[in-house]
């Protein structure tokens, strides 16, 4: 007995030696954050205006800035210390409430910091603090996990009409090579960690309540730290959220469907043009007979100063269909767009495609491809997604998003922690909105929230695709931010609350 209490006090001794007794703190500077020096030294010249991050804010309104230094993995006590940007913008009311809002980004893997030069303008600066907060990874963080060695393969994919999904792959290793060689630790880039990471924000800054905000990915991202702190949390506000127990893959090509469907149904109803009708029906006849075609566009190429024939399948024109999906300002051109796809007028919408994939820097940043590995793809069921193949045939091998099984194998880290996966009850009052046309995070997720949040107001937005936004939702938001407990009711026929 003796010797097996030595042996268990030894193993919990070894394990506390382990990790890591880090303090979070924070170091104070200008607010014109810039791109991580290692990668902007690669990045060609006539794009480094992209670099700097300038706020827009008014002169009057007192701004402090900083980074969070945190640890890059808490798991390793030998991990080394990254920078996480934040910026605070301070209420003028001198009594205001201690309780600020405080955002950051979806994707994953979007930079959270332009938020400032928008809420600037808003009224709920003029009761609280608003802090922005630039997730680990992204673009202002040190380090920014980004390469253009993916974007170069791609280019050279399209040019020479290579096989892409290889190519992709070969570019996904040596994207990777170029991260690690950098000294970063993949297995550091996830939800749990940048849970923490808020969390710790929020103790330095000695903020005891605060209001989260977030939306798409941030959104099943703020309600983690509901989850990790809710002592902390006095509201949520969650616009298009992707529930962190939602397996996004499984669930997106069936929510793009719907959102067709609904966006078909009302251009029967509403349209009196023939060439719109039946627009669903329409769609799935014309990419089902296009499943194994190729198609050739001519392309002028200013870097190879000629015109080069470029490649381009079904998976393409379907990019550009969701794309303009998930942007309420292209929702109502999709119509055309599908109906000029069928003619086969391809031009208009690929070339753009395409010369932004030879001139521009669409890869994702390895922050995303990190987060998605450990807290998506890891648990999806490859199974069921080759259901949704069997369901809808038109799309077959079509993925309607950047990261995906393969890639993951490759990128090689682990899965989030299980916990975090699944859902959790909570009587934080939270808001949620999502346009019915979302073709990413249908209003069902609304619903699946809703039920695990008792105190949840729920509002659907009928004109409205993926990022509500626009004035009726920010009226919404700021009278659930002052009082989180009341029901509301939208005076907008367009936006129901149920």
């Amino acid at each position: 007995m003796r010797y097996l209490l030595l042996c268990c006090l030894s193993l919990t001794m070894l394990q506390l030696a382990a990790q890591k007794v880090y303090t979070p703190a924070i170091e104070t500077c200008g607010c014109d954050f810039k791109v991580d020096s290692s990668f902007a030294r690669t990045f060609p010249e006539k794009f480094r205006s992209d670099l700097t991050f300038s706020h827009r804010v008014d002169s009057s309104i007192k701004m402090i800035c900083g980074y969070l230094r945190v640890p890059e993995n808490r798991k390793d006590r030998q991990s080394r210390i990254i920078r996480l940007p934040f910026i605070i913008l301070k209420s003028k009311n001198p009594g205001r409430h201690d309780d600020p809002l405080l955002f950051t980004s979806g994707g994953p893997g979007n930079s959270s910091l332009g938020w400032i030069n928008g809420i600037s303008k808003s009224t709920i600066i003029n009761d609280r603090d608003c802090i922005a907060f630039e997730q680990r990874g992204t673009k202002f963080a040190i380090p920014y996990l980004r390469d253009l060695v993916l974007d170069s393969v791609m280019r050279e994919a399209y040019r020479r009409n290579l096989p892409k999904d290889s190519m992709w792959m070969h570019g996904i290793k040596l994207y990777k090579k170029r991260l690690l060689r950098k000294g970063i630790d993949l297995k550091g880039y996830n939800s749990d960690e940048t849970v923490s990471d808020i969390a710790d924000l929020l103790k330095v800054l000695k903020i005891d309540s605060v209001n989260l905000i977030g939306g798409s990915y941030s959104g099943g991202l703020m309600m983690a730290v509901a989850q990790k702190i809710p002592s902390k949390v006095r509201s949520a506000i969650l616009d298009s959220p992707l529930p962190m127990f939602s397996p996004i893959d499984e669930d997106e090509p069936r929510h793009f469907m719907e959102a067709l469907h609904e966006l078909s149904d009302r251009v029967n109803k509403d349209s009196t043009d023939e060439r719109y009708k039946n627009l669903e029906q329409q769609f799935h006849q014309y990419f089902l007979s296009i499943n194994n075609k190729t198609f050739e566009i001519d392309y002028k190429d200013t870097l190879l100063k000629k015109t080069i024939p470029v490649q381009y399948n079904k998976n393409e024109l379907l990019e550009i269909i969701v794309g303009a999906m998930l942007d309420f300002n292209q929702l109502k051109d999709v119509p055309y767009m599908i109906t000029e796809m069928i003619r086969g007028n391809h031009r208009p919408f690929i070339y753009p495609k395409i010369d932004r994939i030879l001139t521009k820097f669409p890869s994702p940043d390895g922050m995303r491809m990190s987060v998605y590995c450990a807290d998506q793809a890891a648990y999806h069921d490859q199974r069921i997604i080759q259901q949704l193949y069997k369901l809808y045939p038109y799309l077959e091998g079509f993925r309607i998003n950047d990261v995906w099984k393969k890639v993951c194998d490759c990128w090689d880290v682990p899965p989030l922690n299980p916990a975090t996966k699944k859902p959790f009850y909570s009587s934080v009052p939270v808001f949620i909105g999502d346009g019915i046309m979302d073709p990413a995070c249908s209003p069902l997720y609304m619903q699946q929230l809703k039920h695990y949040l008792p105190n949840a107001q729920t509002f659907l937005f009928l004109d409205r695709s993926h990022g509500v936004g626009g004035k009726t939702f920010a009226t919404l938001v700021e009278a659930f931010i002052n009082n989180p407990y009341l029901r509301l009711q939208s005076q907008d026929p367009r936006v129901i609350a149920y």
